[in-house]
């Protein structure tokens, strides 16, 4: 999947943008928004320091000015919710089946929700994708709890209010206390058991088990997100910025879903 800026979801974005406030002892005009958005993209896409922001975007201090405010503010959290919305009015989410898998990105530097693993310091990106791939809910976490752990967490960001059916993961998710937790909610989770699960304790049968097959679904968003470099690599020092670029990566995918 192409993640070019293309002008039609420029637009969109820029929609849904709030204008720069204008001082009423005039000065400097503010940055246009479009032009904002357009080098907070260069550096999501590319994964450059914010300092190698080319000239044609603009001053480089307010590119990255804009970005922390809008950030701060949730916009572009809200956007991504506004994303989920335009999907919905359209072809809806498929739910029948979601599929949910975590990809670790390394943190140059401190900052809060790190964690430290065998890989090194970073965090994990959560992510719960329908049937089709669309990203469903996302979440950041510290890398060194257990992927089985931060599942919940996922639900405090869906963009939908249906639940999903059935969830479908890998290995990682062998868990019956999340099996548990999940069927309390009336959702069916689908995860290969362990080897060292003895016979006794199996509770996976093998006819759901096929939809395991399909995984790759999940894989295949991840490799969508990670296109985006500034995803592979934490410089932010807060978790608030990291999931600014996140939300904005998401947000850009369901647009290519509906813009092609």
């Amino acid at each position: 999947m192409a993640m070019r800026l293309t002008d039609e979801e420029l637009d969109w974005l820029a929609a849904r943008v709030p204008d720069a406030p204008v001082s009423p002892k005039g000065g400097r005009p503010a940055m246009d928004k479009r032009q904002a958005l357009r080098g907070i993209f260069w550096v999501l896409d590319n994964g450059a320091k914010w300092k190698d922001l080319p000239h044609e975007f603009g001053s480089k201090s307010s590119v990255h000015k804009y970005f922390m405010l809008w950030t701060r503010a949730g916009v572009f959290e809200a956007i991504m919710r506004d994303a989920g919305r335009f999907i919905e009015e359209r072809d809806g989410f498929r739910l029948y089946e979601c599929f949910i898998d975590a990809t670790f990105s390394k943190a140059r530097g401190g900052g809060d929700g790190i964690g430290v693993t065998k890989a090194g310091k970073g965090v994990k990106i959560m992510v719960l994708v329908d049937a089709r791939g669309l990203p469903v809910a996302v979440s950041t976490a510290s890398a060194s709890p257990h992927e089985s752990t931060l599942v919940q967490g996922l639900f405090e960001f869906m963009l939908t209010v249906e639940s999903p059916a059935r969830i479908i993961g890998d290995k990682a998710y062998d868990s019956d206390a999340l099996d548990e937790e999940l069927a309390g909610e009336g959702i069916e989770l689908i995860a290969p058991h362990r080897k060292s699960r003895r016979p006794e304790n199996v509770t996976q049968d093998g006819r759901p088990l096929r939809r395991y097959q399909r995984r790759f679904t999940v894989e295949r968003t991840i490799s969508w997100l990670q296109n985006f470099r500034r995803l592979c690599i934490r410089y932010e020092k807060t978790s608030v910025l990291f999931q600014g670029f996140l939300h904005l990566g998401c947000t850009i995918i369901l647009l290519k879903q509906v813009y092609g």
